[in-house]
């Protein structure tokens, strides 16, 4: 007798042993690596809005990622798709999928600094116009991150955020959000003398600060709002105003914008 387990394989049963996943024999919900609560779902209309503009966009740039896979596979000595485990909502662990900008088989911190000699000359170049990141929209239809939230971090980083602020990691992290617009911290990373203390200490606490603008009030219209404030950064045609309408960007409108992250 066999039972299937959590991959979709099967494996043989024990005599006498109960079904693993659970009563119902289902698949067993996956542990958090971070401690973080229930986790806080989209809304529908959000999920609506992540499946569609998902659909959009890897339908018109594949050609684009097949020519992409080619030229990072020969700069980088490695896989053009780097994949990662990032905490995801209530803490529950994903694979990440990301172009890979970095040389393969390198070591270093978790933080990428500037002048960080591990990014290649085609890597820099997709982390200024974020096209490594278009990847992403596979998780956002995966369901594993939406458009718009937190920054996704590493599980390494993660397990050592400052516990009062270990809530952020209840809610389903984005493609882009506030902290990712707004506060570019490229400049200062690049004076610390250890990047990822000063991460996790100094900028840390002032990312969730701005994400809580948007999270505590994450209406469908904002949403939209924030995507269009991405979309004006990227293209750097125009730089979004920042006034009565948008007040929780009016704190950082000065703050830069978007380079590596």
């Amino acid at each position: 007798m066999h039972v299937r387990i959590g991959n979709g394989t099967r494996a043989p049963r024990r005599p006498g042993t109960a079904n693993a996943a659970t009563p119902e024999g289902r698949a067993r919900v996956p542990e958090p690596d971070v401690p973080a609560g229930q986790g806080i779902s989209p809304s529908l209309a959000r999920r609506a809005l992540d499946v569609a503009v998902a659909v959009a966009i890897l339908g018109l740039v594949w050609p684009v990622f097949l020519a992409l896979a080619v030229a990072i596979r020969l700069s980088t000595g490695g896989s053009a798709i780097y994949r990662q485990r990032r905490v995801g909502q209530g803490g529950i662990p994903f694979t990440l999928y990301k172009f890979r900008t970095m040389r393969a088989h390198t070591a270093g911190p978790e933080v990428t600094a500037p002048g960080d000699d591990r990014v290649t000359r085609l890597g820099a170049l997709m982390r200024k116009t974020s096209i490594d990141e278009l990847l992403q929209m596979v998780n956002v239809l995966l369901g594993h991150m939406t458009l718009v939230g937190p920054r996704p971090e590493s599980v390494a980083l993660a397990a050592r955020y400052p516990a009062q602020l270990g809530f952020v990691f209840r809610y389903r992290p984005g493609v882009t959000g506030p902290c990712q617009v707004l506060v570019r911290d490229e400049k200062v990373l690049g004076r610390a003398v250890d990047v990822e203390d000063f991460y996790l200490t100094k900028l840390v606490p002032h990312r969730v600060d701005m994400d809580l603008g948007y999270l505590n009030d994450p209406t469908l219209a904002r949403t939209v709002r924030w995507l269009v404030v991405t979309l004006l950064y990227l293209v750097r045609t125009a730089k979004p105003r920042l006034g009565a309408a948008c007040p929780e960007f009016a704190p950082v409108a000065t703050l830069g914008r978007p380079t590596d992250d």
